[in-house]
């Protein structure tokens, strides 16, 4: 059996009792493995990213995963408010760095939440610290209780027209889960939208003239593999990791 092409996951440095640990929920890694047909490895979050562009070497693609922590706002021009805690400026460090190398380079990179919003400001973007708190806007944030209600769909999102989702899913749209509290203010240059809530929310981004880097805003990897626009964008992000290796090799 051939070897699977390496994917970069990048992961959370978290402080528990007082020892750090790096961590990636596996909930982002099984479909990488049933879905996209590739092996997930962790990329430590460290605030010293010297190493990344000879690591991101190995790797075939890039997952910016969802997170609890929030990007600090210090990476977008703001200041830190109370909204925007808990913060991870490790995995801000790694996945910031991240996110311009494979977009620079190439490599294929899918984005889930958080992920969204470190590929906006890695690119230039900005973010507003709390949606709910604009006039008119939904409350994005997650629900109280047991995961499989934290996880339900709570709105329903529009995919761009003849865009990258409604190409990979022959549809117009999907309900989504939302579990955040930050979201896009500005779009950064070079990314497109691709799909957006019924508030204006900015739900999901492209990266204009790329093989394939796809962001979304709502958690994805949640039961994806019964879930059909999971599915797709899962298997093509698989697709164009396995179109990148093999141009490599020529």
């Amino acid at each position: 059996m051939a070897a699977r092409p390496w994917v970069a996951v990048v992961a959370d440095r978290i402080e528990t009792n007082g020892r750090y640990e790096q961590r990636v929920a596996e909930q982002y890694l099984e479909p990488l493995w049933a879905l996209a047909g590739v092996e997930p490895v962790l990329l430590p979050a460290r605030e010293e990213g010297a190493s990344l562009p000879g690591l991101l070497e190995r790797c075939a693609g890039v997952c910016l995963t969802g997170a609890r922590s929030n990007l600090h706002p210090e990476h977008y021009g703001a200041t830190a408010t109370t909204p925007c805690a808990p913060l991870d400026q490790a995995r801000d460090a790694t996945a910031l760095a991240v996110a311009v190398l494979a977009t620079t380079h190439g490599l294929p990179l899918l984005g889930i939440c958080r992920g969204l919003q470190e590929l906006n400001v890695a690119l230039g973007g900005s973010l507003h610290p709390a949606l709910h708190t604009l006039p008119g806007r939904l409350d994005h944030r997650a629900p109280e209780g047991p995961t499989k209600e934290r996880y339900a769909e709570r709105h329903s999102v529009q995919f761009r027209p003849g865009g990258l989702l409604a190409r990979l899913t022959g549809l117009s749209g999907c309900p989504v889960n939302s579990l955040h509290a930050q979201g896009i203010e500005r779009l950064a240059s070079g990314l497109t939208i691709e799909a957006e809530a019924t508030d204006g929310t900015i739900e999901a981004v492209s990266v204009e003239a790329h093989p394939f880097a796809l962001a979304l805003q709502w958690h994805l990897e949640y039961e994806a593999l019964t879930n059909p626009v999971a599915r797709a964008v899962y298997s093509a992000f698989g697709a164009a990791i396995q179109r990148t290796t093999a141009h490599a090799r020529g």
